[in-house]
């Protein structure tokens, strides 16, 4: 597989794949207080939240976060605010819906809606994070450290690295952000923003050559 810019190799998928399928929580999840739907570049999140609310897994959907350098032309009006009209087209009552629009970041993310249900009284003991599906880990490391005492379980748009790749249009773009999110997944807990995660060294590996291989466009400075 290839865009047009940049073509990946058999060897850049199988370390994307690898990466990939570490970044995934594997949880099997069942009813829980509340879910909150991570803000991002991605419908599919909001997505995912609507169907699960209909499979009765929760009665109450939070989505959170504002805007960003990589979300602004798409979700104008801010992530979560596009987030929620899109289960409404779905379904979802509006009733069962609170927007938190101001988070930056996933940490944010995390404190500004366990903040906004303490202000309307709902305290709950466990929680489902919806995400994009390559950031399933930091979001559940991001929470267990800002989090302790909740029950943390993921979820995402349940596709295959290919069919992710197809959905956003663009190979590159994916494999970098795959790379990029561990990263964070490594150095966050360094810096007290998210709980250490047990990285395997073939992950590690696979994530070192893909950086020497270019796919550096999502890294931060450390």
């Amino acid at each position: 597989m290839s865009d047009n810019q940049h073509p990946i190799s058999e060897d850049q998928w199988r370390r994307t794949k690898l990466i990939w399928d570490f970044h995934l929580m594997g949880h099997e999840f069942g009813p829980v207080d509340v879910a909150i739907g991570l803000g991002s570049h991605d419908l599919g999140v909001a997505t995912a939240a609507a169907e699960l609310y209909h499979r009765g897994l929760f009665p109450m959907l939070v989505f959170t976060g504002g805007n960003s350098s990589t979300t602004r032309d798409r979700f104008p009006r801010g992530e979560s605010i596009h987030y929620r009209e899109h289960p409404l087209e779905l379904g979802v009552p509006d009733e069962a819906i609170i927007v938190e629009p101001n988070a930056e970041n996933t940490g944010q993310n995390v404190s500004h809606t366990r903040d906004l249900l303490a202000a309307v009284g709902i305290v709950p003991t466990t929680v489902l994070l919806i995400s994009k599906p390559y950031m399933e880990r930091r979001s559940f490391a991001t929470a267990g450290k800002l989090w302790p005492e909740v029950e943390i379980t993921c979820a995402s748009e349940p596709l295959e690295l290919a069919d992710y790749v197809r959905s956003i249009g663009d190979a590159k773009l994916v494999v970098d952000m795959v790379v990029g999110d561990l990263q964070r997944v490594i150095e966050y807990p360094k810096k007290g923003f998210a709980l250490a995660q047990d990285v395997p060294e073939d992950v590690i590996d696979a994530y070192e050559a893909l950086i020497r291989d270019g796919f550096t466009s999502r890294l931060i400075s450390m």
